[in-house]
């Protein structure tokens, strides 16, 4: 039985003694999943490597490759273990990778050339492949990691990580770390487009600059082949490839994110060129080609350039903002709208190319040295800005250099021609005169004169003799102003005396007006019986000539009537008459002659009478007085009519009548 214990204690203590033989060998190694283990081998029978950190050929020294999670089994003794945990890169920013071994590197190169980031996990493939030792120009995205971190130590904004060798690697690797964080290299490069930014990029590796650049120009544009293009020197190797060089850049970067190794390339943010409404910006571009003048032939002040080329553009950059890259160029804002060039010692404008101006200090011809302050409004054509800058540089040199002394000499022989007072007063026209003057001048400067304002002449210093003569001048015009009073008053005084009359008038205007429309009346009703009168004169006048006019018309007519009527009476009674003097004729040869028958016709004519006139032919009462020849018997008439019928004389009558109307036959 103790025998048999004895046996088990060996057994145990032999177990043991197994179990710490093959922990203290490393046969057995377990590697958790979220680590990997970085492989030293202790000895090998192919001895050391000859050179460099990790044993590509199993030689003694750290192994390329890693061991992943779970466990691994070794030849005892040959073999130490490093684990060490995964890489993990944060969203948002980027990793550094540094190389322990690796090809040297060349003398223009800053960074390690890598090909492939995916080479960082395969370090055999990275090593066989060229790969060079020191920072690298590739870096590491968001994501995790398994790498050996013998080979590449990762600096992270967290973190280093790495397999520190050496006791102050530790040290050395924060230098880098703090080197970064400086130029803040683990972040993107994020530029906003409210910011109105633009990055200035610094490359710090390639090939350096040529002794006729100050800057690097562009490479690898989206219109180049896709093999160098750099995408905005987030590709270090492409844009080394395209040609890029070391240095600053042309070529800035604009709205947007950027991932960009640090160590590369800096970037310095700095602000969008804005040209406000209202002015242009004259290019002086300190790079490009060298481009034929385009200023034209009648321009001898300096070569203006096509946009892009090196020199002052001859095109301005019309209001906007512009991603103008200030190290390679200037640009001048010129005034596009008028400025005001003030010659006051007092007002400076807001552009400030005046605030070295002051008054002009004159000389009159009487001897007076007054100061006079005075403004000119000035307009540059936007086409012509570039003539300007080109010829003067910049407007304030414009200003200082040129118009100054132009517009100074200007008014002093003005005023070397004129007394103080004739200054004073004829402000105007020698403000009128100096303009149209002034103007040519001006054009032949490529400028455009709008306006010149004359101010009041100031004394200079502590003289008070304008002062004087200014006073002067205001008593006489208080004088001439109490004539012209004077005389107001008088024509004042005149207008009362007339106001008063005409109050005094309107007082009596009543009864005035009364007696006006008594005689006014009078006047009408004489005017209208004048009137009536005269109306009815012209009636009676009028009347009376109507009423003779109408008996003359009557008169006439019933004369021409009568005439008519006499005529055909006449007529009728002739042809009558000769029809009955023919019938007569006729009867008187039938009853045995005229005179018979004459003596018919009165007997009938008289028996007719008789018979109308009812007078009897026998007296009634027959009284005889005497002989039978008295006539004045009832019958002496009828007797004697009778007795002349039958006497000679009726026969007589009777041959006259027949002889009338054989003549009027």
């Amino acid at each position: 039985m103790s025998d048999l214990l004895v046996w088990g204690a060996g057994a145990g203590v032999a177990a043991v003694l197994v179990l710490l033989l093959i922990v203290l060998s490393g046969m057995i190694r377990y590697v958790g999943n979220s680590r990997v283990a970085i492989v030293e081998k202790l000895w090998s029978g192919g001895g050391s490597i000859a050179g460099g950190l990790i044993a590509l050929g199993g030689e003694a020294g750290f192994q390329p490759e890693v061991l992943r999670g779970g466990f691994h089994f070794f030849f005892p003794f040959q073999y130490r273990i490093h684990p060490q945990p995964l890489v993990t890169i944060p969203q948002g920013q980027v990793g550094y990778v540094f190389a322990r071994d690796g090809s040297a590197l060349e003398p223009t190169q800053t960074l390690a050339s890598n090909a492939r980031t995916a080479e960082f996990l395969d370090v055999r493939s990275f090593l066989t492949n060229g790969g060079q030792k020191g920072p690298q120009r590739a870096i590491l995205r968001e994501g995790t990691y398994a790498i050996n971190l013998a080979q590449f130590v990762i600096i992270t904004r967290d973190q280093i990580h790495g397999l520190m060798l050496e006791r102050n690697d530790a040290a050395l690797f924060q230098q880098t770390h703090d080197l970064i964080a400086g130029r803040s290299g683990f972040e993107a490069v994020v530029i906003k487009n409210a910011d109105d930014m633009i990055g200035i990029v610094t490359v710090h590796d390639g090939p350096a600059l040529t002794a006729d650049h100050i800057i690097a120009p562009e490479v690898g544009t989206e219109q180049a082949d896709a093999t160098t293009f750099h995408n905005s020197f987030q590709d270090p190797e492409k844009f080394i490839a395209a040609g890029g060089r070391r240095g600053r850049q042309l070529q800035v970067l604009v709205e947007g994110s950027y991932f960009i190794n640090r160590l590369f390339a800096t970037i310095e943010m700095v602000a969008k060129t804005v040209i406000e409404v209202g002015n242009v910006g004259v290019v002086i571009s300190y790079t490009g080609t060298d481009t034929a003048d385009m200023s034209g032939d009648d321009y001898r002040h300096g070569e203006l350039v096509a946009r892009g080329s090196r020199g002052v553009w001859s095109e301005p950059l019309l209001p906007g903002k512009y991603a103008f890259n200030t190290y390679a160029g200037k640009i001048l804002i010129v005034p596009t709208t008028n400025f005001i060039l003030k010659w006051e010692e007092e007002a400076i404008g807001t552009h400030r190319y005046d605030e070295n101006l002051a008054e002009v200090s004159l000389i009159t011809r009487d001897a007076f040295e007054p100061t006079l302050p005075l403004s000119v409004v000035v307009h540059i054509d936007y086409r012509k800005a570039p003539l300007v800058v080109q010829r003067f540089g910049d407007i304030k040199k414009l200003v200082e250099q040129t118009l100054d002394p132009m517009v100074s000499a200007y008014f002093k022989n003005v005023a070397q021609k004129k007394t103080l007072i004739e200054l004073l007063q004829e402000r105007a026209d020698i403000q009128q005169i100096a303009g149209e003057q002034m103007r040519e001048r001006f054009v032949a400067y490529n400028l455009e004169l709008q306006e010149v304002l004359i101010g009041t002449p100031r004394a200079s210093g502590s003289n008070d003799q304008i002062e004087k003569v200014l006073q002067q001048l205001r008593e006489r015009q208080v004088a001439e102003e109490r004539v012209t009073t004077y005389e107001k008053q008088r024509i004042a005084a005149e207008g009362e005396r007339t106001l008063r009359e005409a109050e005094a008038r309107a007082n009596q205007q009543t009864a005035i007006t009364q007696s006006e429309l008594s005689i006014t009346v009078r006047e009408n009703e004489g005017k209208a019986q004048l009137k009536l009168a005269t109306q009815q004169a012209e009636q009676t006048r009028t009347l009376a000539k109507a009423e003779a006019d109408r008996a003359r018309i009557v008169g006439e007519g019933e004369a021409a009537r009568m005439v008519a009527l006499a005529s055909a009476d006449a007529e009728r009674i002739t042809k009558t008459g000769l029809a009955t003097a023919e019938t007569i004729e006729r009867q008187a040869e039938a009853s045995g002659g005229a005179r018979y028958q004459l003596t018919r016709q009165v007997v009938e004519r008289l028996a007719e009478a008789l018979e109308k006139s009812g007078v009897d032919i026998v007296p009634r009462i027959q009284i005889s007085g005497g002989g039978a020849g008295d006539g004045n018997g009832a019958g002496g008439p009828l007797q004697g009519l009778l007795a002349l019928l039958l006497s000679e004389k009726g026969e007589a009558l009777l041959n006259k009548d027949d002889g009338a109307a054989t003549q009027s036959r």
